[in-house]
């Protein structure tokens, strides 16, 4: 691939890396009025971080295993469950007020730091992402593992606390 391919494909995974963090924040400060809360959707999406996590888990079985096609279509599954996870996400808080944790004392302490290490995570796992997925899609696979090692456990991660955060706040939810 020439140079200024690349230049662009990093640009934009830059750009995007950016964007959307911004994005989002911007838009926790918008409420659609009159419509409904989507009060459904929390534990829609929390169901699509844990089928996350275990999709990850299966495609790193599948290329421990040498079955880089079943690795290949697990990782696009996972790509596309984490936009869809993203725009349900969105709407859910263009709909709704955020929830405030009821907890208290130390449970509280362990909550918010699972919520802002899952926050800060999930924001650097936009770029790892991005980046992993252009150096397969490039057969650049020996980028690819060596980023993906840094990529796969901070995705886990991100995906099994997102499932947490939701177990923790759910009982507060109104």
């Amino acid at each position: 691939m020439k140079n200024n391919s690349l230049r662009t494909y990093n640009a934009l995974i830059i750009a995007a890396s950016i964007a959307i963090p911004i994005v989002v924040a911007l838009l926790f400060t918008i409420k659609i009025p009159n419509v409904a809360p989507l009060s459904m959707l929390p534990p829609i999406y929390a169901t699509i971080n844990g089928l996350t996590a275990a999709l990850l888990l299966l495609a790193l079985y599948y290329i421990k295993k040498g079955n880089r096609k079943k690795h290949e279509r697990l990782m696009k599954v996972n790509i596309f469950l984490s936009l869809l996870f993203l725009v349900m996400y969105i709407a859910y808080h263009l709909t709704s007020d955020s929830t405030p944790y009821g907890g208290e004392g130390l449970i509280k302490t362990v909550y918010l730091f699972i919520l802002i290490s899952h926050i800060v995570l999930s924001i650097a796992l936009i770029p790892l992402v991005l980046f992993t997925y252009k150096h397969a899609a490039l057969r650049a696979f020996a980028k690819h593992k060596r980023l993906s090692r840094i990529t796969f456990p901070i995705w886990l991660y991100v995906t099994v606390t997102g499932v947490v955060v939701y177990l923790m706040i759910s009982p507060y939810y109104s």
